[in-house]
Protein backbone atom coordinates (compact mmCIF):
# COMPACT_ATOMS: atom_id res chain seq x y z
CA UNK A 1 0.00 0.00 0.00
CA UNK A 2 1.33 3.44 -0.89
CA UNK A 3 0.88 6.49 1.26
CA UNK A 4 1.35 10.05 0.12
CA UNK A 5 -0.15 13.48 -0.33
CA UNK A 6 -1.96 14.56 -3.44
CA UNK A 7 -0.23 17.45 -5.25
CA UNK A 8 -2.90 19.93 -4.10
CA UNK A 9 -2.55 18.84 -0.46
CA UNK A 10 1.22 19.24 -0.65
CA UNK A 11 0.84 22.70 -2.10
CA UNK A 12 -1.53 23.73 0.68
CA UNK A 13 0.80 22.29 3.33
CA UNK A 14 3.81 24.30 2.18
CA UNK A 15 1.75 27.43 1.54
CA UNK A 16 0.44 27.57 5.10
CA UNK A 17 2.55 30.06 7.11
CA UNK A 18 4.00 28.99 10.41
CA UNK A 19 2.43 30.53 13.47
CA UNK A 20 4.12 33.81 14.38
CA UNK A 21 6.56 33.49 17.25
CA UNK A 22 5.56 35.42 20.37
CA UNK A 23 7.12 38.85 20.75
CA UNK A 24 9.63 39.11 23.58
CA UNK A 25 8.65 42.10 25.74
CA UNK A 26 11.53 43.20 27.97
CA UNK A 27 11.14 45.39 31.03
CA UNK A 28 13.75 46.75 33.43
CA UNK A 29 13.45 46.85 37.19
CA UNK A 30 12.11 50.33 37.95
CA UNK A 31 9.68 50.58 40.87
CA UNK A 32 6.90 51.55 40.93
CA UNK A 33 6.59 51.34 37.12
CA UNK A 34 7.66 47.68 36.77
CA UNK A 35 9.49 45.59 39.35
CA UNK A 36 9.67 42.32 41.28
CA UNK A 37 8.71 42.11 44.95
CA UNK A 38 9.28 38.79 46.75
CA UNK A 39 9.22 37.01 43.39
CA UNK A 40 5.98 38.66 42.29
CA UNK A 41 5.96 40.90 39.22
CA UNK A 42 4.33 44.24 39.99
CA UNK A 43 4.02 47.81 38.75
CA UNK A 44 1.30 50.01 37.29
CA UNK A 45 3.03 50.36 33.92
CA UNK A 46 3.84 46.64 33.68
CA UNK A 47 0.18 45.86 34.29
CA UNK A 48 -0.88 48.40 31.69
CA UNK A 49 1.56 47.02 29.12
CA UNK A 50 0.27 43.48 29.68
CA UNK A 51 -3.27 44.77 29.15
CA UNK A 52 -2.19 46.51 25.93
CA UNK A 53 -0.61 43.37 24.42
CA UNK A 54 -3.64 41.30 25.43
CA UNK A 55 -6.09 43.85 23.98
CA UNK A 56 -4.04 43.97 20.77
CA UNK A 57 -4.15 40.18 20.44
CA UNK A 58 -0.36 40.05 20.13
CA UNK A 59 1.22 36.84 21.43
CA UNK A 60 3.97 37.78 23.85
CA UNK A 61 6.53 36.67 26.43
CA UNK A 62 7.42 39.23 29.12
CA UNK A 63 11.00 39.05 30.48
CA UNK A 64 13.13 41.14 32.86
CA UNK A 65 16.41 42.55 31.52
CA UNK A 66 18.78 45.37 32.54
CA UNK A 67 18.44 48.66 30.66
CA UNK A 68 21.85 48.38 29.00
CA UNK A 69 21.11 44.88 27.71
CA UNK A 70 17.75 45.99 26.33
CA UNK A 71 19.33 48.73 24.23
CA UNK A 72 22.24 46.47 23.25
CA UNK A 73 19.59 44.09 21.89
CA UNK A 74 18.01 46.88 19.87
CA UNK A 75 21.39 48.01 18.55
CA UNK A 76 22.21 44.41 17.67
CA UNK A 77 19.00 44.04 15.68
CA UNK A 78 17.39 41.41 17.90
CA UNK A 79 14.22 40.35 16.04
CA UNK A 80 10.67 40.12 17.31
CA UNK A 81 11.54 42.23 20.35
CA UNK A 82 9.85 45.04 22.28
CA UNK A 83 10.46 46.86 25.54
CA UNK A 84 8.16 49.03 27.61
CA UNK A 85 8.31 52.43 29.30
CA UNK A 86 10.90 54.35 27.25
CA UNK A 87 11.27 57.98 26.23
CA UNK A 88 11.21 58.51 22.47
CA UNK A 89 14.61 60.03 21.63
CA UNK A 90 16.26 60.59 18.21
CA UNK A 91 19.18 58.23 18.93
CA UNK A 92 16.75 55.49 19.94
CA UNK A 93 14.60 55.97 16.85
CA UNK A 94 17.62 54.97 14.77
CA UNK A 95 17.42 51.41 16.14
CA UNK A 96 13.77 50.97 17.19
CA UNK A 97 10.23 52.02 16.33
CA UNK A 98 7.91 53.50 18.93
CA UNK A 99 4.26 53.12 19.83
CA UNK A 100 1.90 55.92 20.68
CA UNK A 101 2.43 57.30 24.22
CA UNK A 102 1.01 55.19 27.01
CA UNK A 103 2.17 57.18 30.02
CA UNK A 104 2.98 60.85 30.71
CA UNK A 105 5.59 61.54 33.37
CA UNK A 106 5.40 64.60 35.61
CA UNK A 107 8.52 66.81 35.47
CA UNK A 108 11.66 65.41 37.08
CA UNK A 109 12.65 66.57 40.54
CA UNK A 110 16.00 67.03 42.27
CA UNK A 111 17.06 64.89 45.24
CA UNK A 112 19.74 66.49 47.44
CA UNK A 113 22.32 64.83 49.68
CA UNK A 114 22.01 65.80 53.38
CA UNK A 115 25.32 67.67 53.33
CA UNK A 116 24.57 69.68 50.19
CA UNK A 117 21.10 71.07 50.89
CA UNK A 118 22.21 74.66 51.51
CA UNK A 119 24.51 74.75 48.47
CA UNK A 120 21.84 73.39 46.11
CA UNK A 121 19.05 75.58 47.48
CA UNK A 122 21.27 78.63 47.06
CA UNK A 123 20.57 78.36 43.32
CA UNK A 124 17.33 79.93 42.10
CA UNK A 125 17.24 77.98 38.83
CA UNK A 126 18.22 74.61 37.42
CA UNK A 127 20.50 76.33 34.92
CA UNK A 128 22.38 77.98 37.77
CA UNK A 129 22.65 74.69 39.68
CA UNK A 130 24.14 72.87 36.71
CA UNK A 131 26.71 75.63 36.31
CA UNK A 132 28.13 75.11 39.80
CA UNK A 133 31.51 73.37 39.45
CA UNK A 134 31.70 72.80 43.20
CA UNK A 135 28.74 70.40 43.25
CA UNK A 136 28.69 66.78 42.09
CA UNK A 137 25.80 65.29 40.14
CA UNK A 138 25.03 61.58 40.37
CA UNK A 139 24.08 60.03 37.01
CA UNK A 140 22.54 56.59 36.47
CA UNK A 141 24.39 55.28 33.43
CA UNK A 142 22.51 53.62 30.59
CA UNK A 143 19.29 55.63 30.95
CA UNK A 144 18.09 59.03 29.74
CA UNK A 145 16.53 61.86 31.71
CA UNK A 146 15.05 63.21 28.47
CA UNK A 147 16.79 65.08 25.65
CA UNK A 148 16.55 68.49 27.36
CA UNK A 149 17.99 67.38 30.70
CA UNK A 150 20.63 65.19 29.04
CA UNK A 151 21.82 68.22 27.06
CA UNK A 152 21.85 70.44 30.16
CA UNK A 153 23.97 67.87 32.00
CA UNK A 154 26.34 67.46 29.05
CA UNK A 155 26.96 71.22 28.88
CA UNK A 156 26.97 71.80 32.64
CA UNK A 157 29.93 72.48 34.91
CA UNK A 158 29.13 70.04 37.73
CA UNK A 159 31.50 67.25 38.63
CA UNK A 160 29.94 63.96 37.50
CA UNK A 161 29.69 60.61 39.26
CA UNK A 162 28.32 58.14 36.69
CA UNK A 163 27.49 54.61 37.79
CA UNK A 164 25.76 51.62 36.19
CA UNK A 165 23.31 51.17 39.06
CA UNK A 166 19.58 51.47 39.57
CA UNK A 167 18.12 54.74 40.91
CA UNK A 168 17.85 53.24 44.40
CA UNK A 169 21.59 52.69 44.62
CA UNK A 170 22.25 56.22 43.37
CA UNK A 171 19.90 57.62 46.02
CA UNK A 172 21.82 55.71 48.68
CA UNK A 173 25.08 57.11 47.31
CA UNK A 174 23.66 60.55 48.07
CA UNK A 175 23.02 59.57 51.69
CA UNK A 176 26.75 58.91 52.20
CA UNK A 177 27.91 62.00 50.33
CA UNK A 178 29.17 60.36 47.12
CA UNK A 179 27.27 63.01 45.12
CA UNK A 180 25.56 66.32 45.93
CA UNK A 181 22.32 65.78 44.01
CA UNK A 182 20.63 63.76 41.28
CA UNK A 183 17.66 63.97 38.94
CA UNK A 184 14.82 61.67 39.94
CA UNK A 185 11.40 60.61 38.67
CA UNK A 186 8.74 61.75 41.11
CA UNK A 187 7.08 58.33 40.92
CA UNK A 188 10.38 56.76 42.05
CA UNK A 189 10.65 59.15 44.99
CA UNK A 190 7.09 58.60 46.16
CA UNK A 191 7.72 54.86 46.15
CA UNK A 192 11.14 54.76 47.83
CA UNK A 193 10.69 57.45 50.47
CA UNK A 194 8.02 55.33 52.15
CA UNK A 195 10.12 52.17 52.09
CA UNK A 196 13.76 53.13 52.64
CA UNK A 197 14.59 54.70 56.00
CA UNK A 198 18.10 55.64 54.80
CA UNK A 199 16.57 58.28 52.52
CA UNK A 200 14.89 60.27 55.29
CA UNK A 201 17.70 62.82 55.47
CA UNK A 202 17.73 63.50 51.74
CA UNK A 203 15.70 66.48 50.50
CA UNK A 204 13.55 66.78 47.35
CA UNK A 205 13.65 70.18 45.64
CA UNK A 206 11.99 71.65 42.55
CA UNK A 207 13.21 74.35 40.18
CA UNK A 208 10.95 76.62 38.09
CA UNK A 209 12.88 75.94 34.86
CA UNK A 210 12.75 72.12 35.07
CA UNK A 211 11.78 70.78 31.60
CA UNK A 212 8.26 69.32 31.33
CA UNK A 213 7.64 65.62 31.82
CA UNK A 214 7.94 63.29 28.84
CA UNK A 215 5.77 60.53 27.44
CA UNK A 216 6.77 56.88 27.74
CA UNK A 217 6.30 54.42 24.88
CA UNK A 218 6.66 50.80 23.84
CA UNK A 219 9.80 50.44 21.71
CA UNK A 220 9.96 47.57 19.19
CA UNK A 221 12.56 46.18 16.83
CA UNK A 222 12.38 47.26 13.20
CA UNK A 223 11.11 43.87 12.02
CA UNK A 224 7.88 44.10 14.06
CA UNK A 225 5.24 44.49 11.35
CA UNK A 226 3.36 47.78 10.82
CA UNK A 227 0.02 46.05 11.42
CA UNK A 228 1.27 44.84 14.83
CA UNK A 229 2.34 48.37 15.75
CA UNK A 230 -1.07 49.66 14.62
CA UNK A 231 -2.83 47.07 16.78
CA UNK A 232 -0.70 48.06 19.77
CA UNK A 233 -1.54 51.74 19.21
CA UNK A 234 -5.26 51.03 19.02
CA UNK A 235 -4.99 48.92 22.19
CA UNK A 236 -3.12 51.71 24.00
CA UNK A 237 -5.97 54.06 23.19
CA UNK A 238 -8.61 51.57 24.39
CA UNK A 239 -6.77 50.65 27.59
CA UNK A 240 -6.08 54.30 28.41
CA UNK A 241 -9.69 55.32 27.92
CA UNK A 242 -10.88 52.42 30.08
CA UNK A 243 -8.86 53.60 33.10
CA UNK A 244 -11.08 55.49 35.58
CA UNK A 245 -10.50 59.23 35.44
CA UNK A 246 -7.66 58.96 32.92
CA UNK A 247 -7.26 60.58 29.53
CA UNK A 248 -5.55 58.72 26.68
CA UNK A 249 -2.02 59.80 27.59
CA UNK A 250 -2.33 60.80 31.22
CA UNK A 251 -0.29 59.46 34.06
CA UNK A 252 -1.48 56.65 36.32
CA UNK A 253 -4.22 56.65 38.84
CA UNK A 254 -2.17 56.33 42.04
CA UNK A 255 -1.66 52.66 42.85
CA UNK A 256 1.29 52.86 45.20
Amino acid sequence: MKFGFAPLALALLYATPAAAAPITVAWRDKPPYHYTDDGEEKGFLLERAQQVFAAAGVDNRFVTEPAKRIWANFHGGKPNYCSIGWYRLPERERVAQFSAPFHLDPPHTILIAPGAVAQVRAHATLASLLGDMHLTIGIVDGVSYGADIDALIAHGANQVVRRTVDPTAMMRMLTVGRASFMFLDREDWEYYRQRDASLRNTVRHDFPDMPPGLTRHIACSRDVAPDVMARLNRAIDRVSKARPGASAHAGPARQH
